[in-house]
């Protein structure tokens, strides 16, 4: 099994050559991703081919996204220190981690409790607070905790859930989310202004679909995020 040092380097080279030679520029972003240690996040079994550009199972029909797709949506939404964050689709808290080292605070919604307790026991081991994991339905958001100055959904909806952005901020929030149907989506980008939203198609991906009340039924086949 690698050393600590080891797996560092291999942190480090991922970041170099699957991030920055790709395009992801943000420095913050590029920071977080060097930091925070993909191999806690993976089964034991396939540690070793945690810095690797794929995703990798979880359990419970879940997969941890490729580090490209990490960096890219996170990237993409532009956080600041000062923001408030709501995750959908906590899986290994990968991601969960990623954005409580570039905000102020994350609500994550998780429909498994058992990755939600794991998840949120290996993000609290690196020394993180700022966050509140929540065990439900995630098409539904968190409108108690509403409004948030960013969302994330890591799964993919059939459609825009209209209940999701109204728990955007007013003035500039904005969501990140796949659209489509169980084989392919769209990335999309919506900002709000007022009660005014637009929308702006990223790239195509696949995502395991996001099941709930505004996402898929529980019977469908789950398939793994790739880009």
């Amino acid at each position: 099994m690698p050393t600590s040092r080891e797996y560092a380097r291999q942190r480090n080279r991922m970041v170099d050559e699957q991030l920055v030679k790709r395009g992801i520029n943000d420095r913050r972003v590029l920071d977080a991703m060097r930091v925070v240690p993909r191999h806690q996040f993976v089964l034991e079994e396939f540690k070793l081919h945690a810095y690797e550009d794929r995703p990798l199972p979880i359990g419970e029909g879940q997969t941890i996204s490729q580090p490209y797709i990490v960096a890219f949506m996170t990237e993409r939404l532009r956080l600041k220190p000062h923001q408030t964050v709501l995750e959908i689709g906590t899986g290994s808290g990968y991601q969960t981690a990623i954005l409580c080292h570039l905000t102020h605070y994350v609500f994550s919604v998780e429909r498994v409790g058992r990755l939600a307790d794991q998840a949120g026991e290996r993000i609290s081991d690196f020394g993180y607070n700022n966050l509140d994991i929540h065990v439900g339905d995630g098409s539904q958001g968190l409108p108690d905790q509403a409004s948030f100055d960013r969302i994330m959904v890591t799964a993919a909806v059939p459609r825009l859930p209209n209940v999701l952005c109204t728990q955007l901020e007013k003035h500039g929030g904005q969501m990140i989310l796949p659209i489509g149907d169980e084989h392919l989506q769209e990335l999309k980008l919506i900002t709000r202004r007022g009660e005014r939203f637009t929308s702006r198609t990223l790239l195509r991906c696949r995502f395991v679909p996001l099941i709930g009340r505004y996402g898929f039924d529980s019977d469908i086949n789950s398939q793994p995020t790739t880009l």
